[in-house]
């Protein structure tokens, strides 16, 4: 690729493209609110505790914060020189050319796609046995993701300012309340009195930190979406890096804190034994013991917005994937472009709905269990498929800046990309050593989930290969 074409590839999008006054607040709400706090904590911690970590937790979240503020130097000194809605792809195709940007652009769209419908998923079956739990009608879980979908799909279509209004709204509420919960248990002192023990090497050791870890990683998934929105924010060469730095210390400091709290809460020495023992039902019954009924209930209630404002997060995302790669021309291009009055990527929303209308179709059709099945495989499979990603991601940067037109700080250009690699791959080894837990499936499904995402990827590239071959034929060389 010459240097034309790189820095090219560098270029924002022309006038009338996407359109938002998003802030570093607004980039980190909508990236929050994909991480869902209230899932992880309700959902993944009791899983950790029981099957991982144990007491030790909270380290789990500790070491999985550090590797990905490492990826986070780069990439958002990456987001300075490439402002595309397409993140991953936009900064693998920077550094690494089109073939293998465009191949983790099949990777993006895969795994956002599957996480996306595994949120459906248990959301269907949350909001269906809390509409039952009221009194209201048993209707399939497919019903409440379809009622779900037909918000989002009005939201995603709308400018983005409009969506972060709702999000921001939910997610102060489901912050405050999980924040309330751990103040007070911390205030009255655990089970049995406050201490580091969760801290320790020891406990953090004590049972298989490599599924700790996994799903640690599992509660960051969306936080990389700080430079999806550069396009849509105020000033993206501030407000993309300090909103990757802000968000990755407040979700980590967050999902520490809380962790702490909820192992204070049974006891370090119980930990593990309260969790198998009400895996489905300990936060909730935390709260009902430490802060009483209403805060309880007010919990059950979030938890529904916590999955529905992360259904948002990951639409928007997908959408602003897809609107890229149409703005790079070819069959997608339709998908490229930006509502004239809403400033959104509304065709590639459009299209993105349609998608996740299917799966969801294909799900219920098949039978499969909303969270047994359909949570944990499509989770499981994008959580994988995401650090597959960053791997490429860091590796991009160290090429991009590595080249003689393009200098940077050494920290920020390769050492901190270099160490996130180490951490990141080290990271997916764990994940693959431990994969059929976190799908609680056969060896078989999983070595059928490994390959659909490298089927994704590959898909990608012999496009991009396939393009660039056409191109050769018509004009008698490669653009």
């Amino acid at each position: 690729m010459s240097e034309h074409t790189a820095e090219h590839t560098a270029d924002p999008p022309a006038a009338g493209g996407l359109r938002g006054s998003l802030g570093v607040a607004g980039v980190v709400f909508l990236v929050v609110a994909a991480a869902s706090p209230l899932v992880a904590i309700g959902g993944a911690l009791p899983v950790m505790m029981a099957i991982g970590s144990g007491a030790g937790a909270p380290v789990s979240y500790i070491a999985v914060t550090v590797v990905l503020l490492l990826f986070s130097v780069g990439y958002a000194e990456m987001s300075r020189h490439v402002r595309e809605a397409g993140a991953f792809y936009s900064y693998v195709t920077a550094g690494l050319g089109p073939v293998l940007g465009t191949g983790s652009a099949g990777l993006a769209l895969l795994s956002y796609t599957a996480v996306q419908a595994a949120v459906y998923g248990l959301a269907g079956a949350v909001l269906g046995s809390t509409v039952t739990g009221f009194g209201g009608p048993d209707l399939p879980w497919w019903v409440w993701g379809g009622i779900l979908l037909a918000l989002v799909a009005v939201l995603g279509y709308r400018s983005v300012d409009l969506g972060i209004r709702v999000l921001a709204v939910l997610i102060v509420l489901e912050v405050g309340t999980v924040a309330a919960l751990a103040g007070a248990v911390l205030l009255r002192g655990g089970a049995d009195g406050l201490n580091a023990v969760p801290f320790t090497p020891g406990a953090f050791l004590s049972g298989s930190p490599g599924i700790g870890l996994m799903f640690a990683v599992a509660c960051f998934i969306g936080f990389e979406a700080t430079a999806v929105y550069g396009q849509e924010a105020r000033e993206p060469h501030r407000t993309v890096p300090r909103a990757t730095y802000t968000a990755v210390l407040v979700i980590g400091g967050f999902y520490t804190l809380v962790s702490w709290a909820l192992v204070m809460a049974v006891g370090a020495g119980n930990a593990r034994a309260a969790a198998v023992d009400d895996i489905d039902g300990l936060v909730f019954s935390v709260a009902e013991r430490y802060a009483g009924t209403p805060l309880a209930a007010a919990l059950q209630i979030l938890l529904l917005t916590s999955l529905f404002t992360a259904l948002l997060a990951f639409h928007n995302t997908v959408a602003r994937y897809v609107y890229a790669l149409g703005g790079r021309g070819g069959a997608l291009a339709p998908l490229g472009r930006a509502h004239p009055v809403h400033g959104s990527p509304h065709a590639a929303s459009l299209a993105q709905t349609c998608t996740a209308a299917v799966l969801i179709g294909v799900f219920a059709a098949t039978g499969m269990d909303p969270v047994a099945q359909v949570f944990t495989w499509m989770s499981g499979l994008a959580t994988l498929g995401v650090l597959m990603l960053m791997v490429l991601v860091s590796i991009a940067v160290v090429v991009f800046f590595g080249r003689g037109w393009r200098r940077g700080r050494p920290w920020r250009t390769r050492v901190a990309p270099i160490l996130a690699v180490v951490g990141l791959v080290g990271t997916v080894v764990l994940v693959l050593a431990n994969f059929t837990t976190l799908i609680d499936g056969s060896a078989g499904l999983a070595v059928m989930l490994v390959l659909l995402l490298c089927a994704a990827f590959a898909v990608g590239a012999v496009s991009a290969l396939s393009g660039r071959t056409m191109e050769t034929d018509d004009s008698g060389s490669v653009g």
